[in-house]
């Protein structure tokens, strides 16, 4: 650690974009939290951070945003001490340190709340808590005195949870409220938190912004790493925009827009709002009547489950993920077999479905996981291209498949569907998360479905992917095609669905017309309450 500087303030930094040098002033006389000063990392031949520069006021809720692959989530690790810079300076509190781990991001007030919870499950919230720092051999005294400190935590920041509970127990965002006990447990000053509204019902989202609120009127600092542009706008005072590992604008939030932020994020002009005429539903091609699904542990994961997608139209399931949407979706597709109840599709009764016999009657899926059940990571794209489709005669030479006939489709696709790089024998663990989606979607999308079952079709995906997914949707909807979409945004549902079926314990609570929707009315059905 070096000798201590003074306070750094604002300053100007020029970026430079496809259209020019931009220089940019950030005013203000706070002391930074953190100040980032030349930050240079590479892995290998990707330079996944370039020069970037940057300055987080002490007390702010300051956003990063950035398409996938932008280098936000290594410029976090570089703060938390996951990764080492390759060059650059990092001063925290206007002290010049070396953060070699998160143990030493710890020990100097910064923490993290991570978008996958890093909690034992089979542990209490106290537990969960005091893990790493029990306070010396004999448990119980460490125990009471985190007790105590923890309860006054939960009254000043609004973090009411049973400290004594089994996080299993726990909703997720519960759960999200012992993390942040934790990291504020061990003397955090500085809050990273990583898509922190994924699992999030409207309702828990809004809890926790007013809990962030609390905490920067405390004096605490706020890092937000989100691809939601609402919750910028509505939560924080500045905002930087990171694109292919360089800073390219810095923002006060006040002053800026979800769309100007948008096209800095892309380098275009994005269309927020999906484009769409009124769904024209005819025939009805889906009938669901009193279904019931197990899950492998043979708990009851969906209960009597009725409702119906018409040609034409997109239902959309909304809830908290974990309600059963899962298990409707792998029965629907044959991935999972049913307990009882009944699927018919135009009318035909269906008994032991299989994705065989699901692709052959027209129905195809899109996984909600893509990496685990979409995509082989170490296969080639055209390989991928194929799954399930690897018999068709138009692939074949003889009784193998041509690689030829498979890369030429491949890259046809590719082209209808703007895989970048649009290379089809490069391995699909080697495309951004982004460009594997559109990967799956093309495969199902291109075999011409009547009926589409398409599962968080933009996960973790950039904002640029997600109107061009939202697009392809709306256009086979408007060709005559069913369509049943689950996802766990809320915005996408609104945006994308017709009809909205919300999920929660494996029941549907109901089902709402998405015109007459209000986010209130369905936060309150995901959480349980009709």
């Amino acid at each position: 650690m070096a000798g201590l500087t003074s306070p750094t303030t604002w300053q100007t930094i020029r970026v430079t974009d496809k259209n020019g040098t931009l220089s940019i002033k950030a005013d203000g006389n706070a002391p930074s939290a953190i100040s980032l000063r030349h930050i240079c990392k590479r892995f290998g031949a990707v330079q996944a951070n370039d020069d970037i520069s940057l300055e987080i006021p002490a007390g702010d809720v300051y956003g990063i945003i950035g398409e996938n692959g932008a280098g936000k989530s290594t410029l976090m690790g570089i703060m938390y001490g996951f990764h080492q810079a390759d060059s650059g300076e990092i001063d925290v509190g206007g002290v010049r340190t070396l953060i070699a781990s998160p143990c030493d991001a710890l020990a100097l007030g910064i923490g993290m709340v991570h978008q996958h919870f890093m909690l034992v499950e089979t542990f209490t919230v106290l537990e969960n808590v005091v893990l790493g720092c029990e306070g010396g051999a004999r448990l119980a005294p460490g125990l009471d005195v985190a007790r105590k400190a923890l309860t006054a935590l939960a009254e000043e920041y609004e973090l009411h949870v049973d400290l004594d509970a089994v996080v299993a127990h726990l909703p997720v965002g519960l759960r999200q409220r012992v993390e942040i006990l934790k990291a504020l447990y061990r003397g955090a000053d500085t809050l990273i938190l990583d898509e922190p509204t994924g699992v999030l019902t409207p309702q828990e989202a809004d809890h926790l912004f007013r809990i962030l609120e609390a905490l920067r009127a405390q004096g605490k600092t706020i890092i937000l790493i989100t691809h939601k542009l609402r919750e910028i706008m509505a939560i924080t005072q500045h905002v930087a925009v990171m694109r292919q590992g360089k800073i390219v604008a810095y923002r006060k939030t006040q002053e800026t827009s979800s769309e100007e932020l948008a096209e800095l994020m892309v380098g275009r002009k994005v269309l927020m709002n999906v484009e769409k005429t009124p769904a024209n539903p005819t025939e009805r091609f889906l009938q669901v009547d009193n279904l019931m699904v197990k899950d492998s542990e043979g708990v009851m994961r969906v209960k009597d489950a009725c409702f119906h997608v018409d040609a034409g139209e997109i239902v959309g399931i909304a809830g908290v993920s974990g309600n059963g949407q899962s298990e409707l979706m792998a029965a629907l597709a044959g991935i999972q077999p049913y307990h009882s109840g009944q699927i018919k599709l135009k009318g035909q009764t269906l008994e032991d479905l299989d994705p065989v016999r699901a692709r052959a009657l027209k129905v195809n899926h899109v996984p909600e996981d893509r990496q685990r059940d979409g995509l082989i990571g170490t296969f080639k794209a055209y390989e991928c291209m194929m799954m399930g489709y690897h018999t068709q005669p138009e692939f074949l030479n003889g009784l193998l498949l041509s690689e030829d006939k498979c890369c030429e489709s491949t890259s046809q696709a590719m082209e209808d569907f703007d895989v970048r790089p649009a290379n089809p024998h490069l391995r699909a663990t080697n495309f951004s998360g982004g460009n594997q989606q559109k990967i799956i979607l093309a495969r199902e999308i291109r075999r011409d479905p009547d009926f589409l079952l398409v599962g968080q079709p933009t996960r973790g995906v950039d904002i640029g992917a997600i109107e061009f997914i939202h697009k392809r949707l709306i256009e086979m909807r408007d060709a005559g095609k069913a369509i049943l979409l689950v996802s766990v945004e809320l915005d996408e549902i609104l945006s994308l669905a017709d009809r909205i079926l919300v999920m929660f314990d494996g029941q549907i609570m109901g089902e709402i017309s998405a015109d007459q929707a209000s986010k209130k009315e369905i936060g309150l059905m995901m959480a349980g309450v009709v």
